[in-house]
């Protein structure tokens, strides 16, 4: 496995991971901002949020959160372990299809494997949830909203790939069409 760091240089090892979070996949349908992350669930920790706007309007949100534990206390098998969640809304003929799940799935899986984010030990859920308003609320109708939760151990600490995949299952929920990688990292690295 790719050196991810130790206790002597967590802090700059830590500082590169945080940067890639600033830099996913450029759509201009999608807005990164850097968001508190939680204190708690390990020693060093970043988060950042994104919308996925289209025509003016909010189709996707979700989080990307960066844990590090140089030392290996936690029960990951790493010291860094990445946890996204992803929201969108749904047609209500799509919300009722048997294969929501195992579909949103693969948009995860794909975005992992199309960005070479290389990594183990991933885990997750996908959601639907389905809101009718009643009362003084009954006009708004319902909506069915597909959420994913997920976390994985990346094999290094480039995590600009990772920040890519989540840029990509964000892109995938909100409906649009997928982006050449390839193409978009050889812009990236000419001068």
């Amino acid at each position: 496995m790719p050196d991810v760091g130790s206790a002597e240089d967590a802090h700059e090892t830590f500082r590169r991971a945080v940067e890639a979070l600033h830099s996913p996949l450029h759509r201009p349908e999608i807005t990164v901002r850097e968001i508190p992350a939680p204190q708690r669930l390990a020693p060093h920790s970043a988060a950042v949020s994104a919308e996925v706007t289209v025509d003016g309007e909010e189709v996707a949100w979700g989080r990307l959160i960066v844990l590090y534990d140089p030392e290996n206390t936690r029960d990951w098998p790493g010291p860094f372990r990445v946890v996204c969640q992803v929201n969108s809304e749904l047609e209500s003929d799509i919300a009722t299809d048997p294969l929501l799940g195992p579909v949103a799935w693969s948009w995860l899986t794909d975005a992992l494997e199309a960005s070479a984010a290389t990594h183990h030990t991933l885990s997750g859920t996908v959601t639907r949830a389905t809101t009718e308003g009643f009362g003084t609320k009954s006009d708004q109708g319902s909506t069915t909203e597909v959420e994913m939760r997920a976390s994985w151990t990346p094999e290094s600490d480039d995590l600009s790939v990772h920040a890519d995949a989540w840029a990509a299952l964000l892109a995938s929920a909100a409906g649009l069409p997928p982006l050449d990688v390839a193409d978009i990292r050889r812009q990236r690295s000419r001068p």
